[in-house]
């Protein structure tokens, strides 16, 4: 067994207890700058989804993977769309209406409902995108009420910060976003929160979707083509 096969069974071996709800959590693969081969040996070790943050790099690899769900994750600028509509399940980073307006555009174009996260910039931080938490509900159900979108949840990255009590404060309050909006809409399903550095806090305060890279494939070389 190869090292990343190593590393995603041990994830899906902590995974198995599910998060502090008894909830499933799925596990990610962030696959930025990794070679077809190494995401096909995370595939096959059994990965939840696949998920790629620039178009670019979507486009090169997605004829060389195997099938696995293909999400994906970064900031997502509206002329890189066209390249990734029908062909996404999941787009996390739903970060602002000029987006959202795009993807359903194509969406409707091509008789499809694009699933979405909300991305919410739950540290408030101006470095990061996404919508303010105080207007989280607004947007729910404004998006939730958008031909060829379906808002399956929210997303969110918390600040680099050391001060645990801040974090998982953080999480909580996105974890009440999440239960809100499940007795909004049936089809909400997925709190994404978590990385390589801070994915257990997130599991454990209910995150049910992780996002991972380096605990799976190593360090990252930028390198990389």
């Amino acid at each position: 067994m190869g090292e990343i096969a190593t590393r995603v069974n041990a994830l899906k071996t902590e995974l198995s207890k599910g998060n502090a709800y008894g909830e499933k959590v799925l596990l990610v693969a962030a696959t930025k700058t990794q070679t077809a081969a190494a995401i096909n040996e995370a595939i096959e070790a059994g990965v939840d989804a696949v998920a790629e943050n620039k178009p670019q790099e979507f486009r090169d690899k997605n004829e060389l993977l195997l099938p696995c769900p293909r999400h994906f994750i970064g900031h997502l600028q509206t002329n890189k769309v066209k390249y990734l509509i029908g062909k996404i399940e999941l787009y996390h980073s739903c970060d602002r209406d000029e987006l959202a307006g795009e993807l359903a555009k194509r969406s409707v174009g091509l008789g499809i409902c694009s699933n979405i996260l909300i991305q919410i910039n739950i540290g408030n931080e101006e470095s990061k995108s996404g919508y303010a938490f105080d207007e989280a509900k607004e947007v729910f159900a404004r998006l939730s009420q958008t031909e060829g979108l379906c808002v399956k949840g929210f997303m969110a990255m918390l600040p680099d910060s050391d001060d645990e009590a801040l974090l998982r404060g953080l999480t909580r309050k996105m974890r009440g976003l999440y239960e809100w909006a499940k007795t909004e809409s049936s089809s909400v399903e997925y709190l994404s929160m978590g990385m390589s550095g801070d994915y257990k806090l997130c599991i454990e305060e209910g995150s049910n979707v992780i996002r991972v890279g380096s605990t799976i494939f190593g360090a990252r070389d930028y390198g990389a083509k």
